[in-house]
């Protein structure tokens, strides 16, 4: 278990890598590349920061402002001034948005490595996505499985064009997904379009988290070629005090100094999405569920339900058609 794990020890050198974030290797002449979804604040600005350390040919950072990517990019170059990080306009509560920014990457880059799909909303208002979802289950999952399915092609040309290429697929979950706050079913799509489904924000944020982890598995068992993970990151101080303070000022005023003292910084929120990613599939085992750091967790009965993964894998996908979805790409696995 890698309880001391360090970014900027433990990560190994990404030369090579694409890697593509969302913000909410050896060298040689081939470059990896990393894509990621939530990247410019929180857990997401420190998995960045940790990658650009370790010299990745490129990191797309996508973000709903590109001006705030930009401005995270300007403040790593302070550390990490050789670093080649990209913004990209993203925002997943429109397909269409989300068929752009894949498009234009796919005209930008010949591989793709990594894909965290890490960005996510929790404790707002109800409402609905542009495309018609309850907005937590449509930005934190449907979104990302158009995006996944859009870029797998790119991952999978980069296994064949690159056979010793590692890619890694990893999505940002939560206990809350397997915890209390989830519909009794698990999964429960026969209200997704009302946007005050289940009459509770949490259970709506619970619900996408464990679709988040189904995703990974089906992702894992589908495409063996792609290592696909979940994680938990921990509590987050930052972070839940900002949406604490959303949901109700005063009572966050209370609650800060408790939440403080009990939660970890981003810098630690952000290792186990780093391990999943870079530490050694003997060490990371594909299509699981993750607690920091390292810790593997597999005792909920929805996560462990294959027919749960499998109804929502095919819901998805006839969703996504729905909205002209090209469907899933064959596996390519030898």
């Amino acid at each position: 278990m890698p309880s001391h794990f360090s970014a900027a020890k433990d990560v190994p050198d990404l030369a090579g890598k694409v890697i593509l974030y969302f913000a909410s290797a050896n060298a040689s002449s081939v470059s990896s590349l990393t894509f990621i979804t939530g990247g410019n604040a929180g857990i997401g600005a420190a998995t960045v920061r940790g990658l650009a350390l370790h010299h990745p040919a490129c990191i797309y950072l996508c973000a709903r402002k590109v001006s705030a990517a930009e401005t995270l990019i300007k403040d790593i170059h302070n550390t990490s001034p050789k670093a080649n990080i990209r913004p990209l306009q993203l925002d997943l509560a429109s397909f269409d948005s989300v068929r752009r920014c894949a498009d234009e990457f796919n005209r930008a880059s010949d591989r793709l490595d990594i894909l965290f799909l890490n960005a996510g909303i929790s404790a707002t208002a109800p409402a609905l996505t542009t495309d018609g979802y309850e907005s937590q289950f449509g930005v934190n999952h449907m979104g990302h499985a158009l995006l996944a399915q859009l870029l797998l092609p790119k991952m999978l040309a980069t296994k064949r064009q690159y056979p010793e290429a590692d890619l890694r697929i990893h999505a940002t979950a939560s206990l809350v997904g397997v915890k209390s706050f989830v519909p009794k079913k698990g999964i429960d799509v026969s209200d997704i379009h009302n946007p005050d489904a289940f009459d509770s924000g949490l259970v709506r944020y619970g619900h996408s988290k464990l679709a988040n982890i189904l995703f990974a598995r089906k992702i894992a068992l589908l495409y063996p070629d792609v290592h696909s993970t979940s994680s938990h990151p921990g509590v987050v101080k930052s972070e839940l005090i900002g949406k604490a303070k959303a949901q109700n000022p005063w009572l966050s005023r209370l609650l800060a100094p408790i939440i403080w003292w009990m939660g970890v910084t981003t810098e630690e929120g952000a290792k186990t999405q780093l391990w999943c990613t870079t530490a050694s599939t003997k060490e990371v085992k594909n299509g699981k569920f993750y607690l920091p750091i390292g810790v593997l967790t597999d005792d909920n009965k929805h996560v462990l339900n294959p027919a749960l993964a499998d109804e929502l894998w095919e819901w998805t996908t006839n969703e996504l058609a729905k909205h002209g979805g090209l469907g899933w790409p064959a596996s390519g696995s030898r």
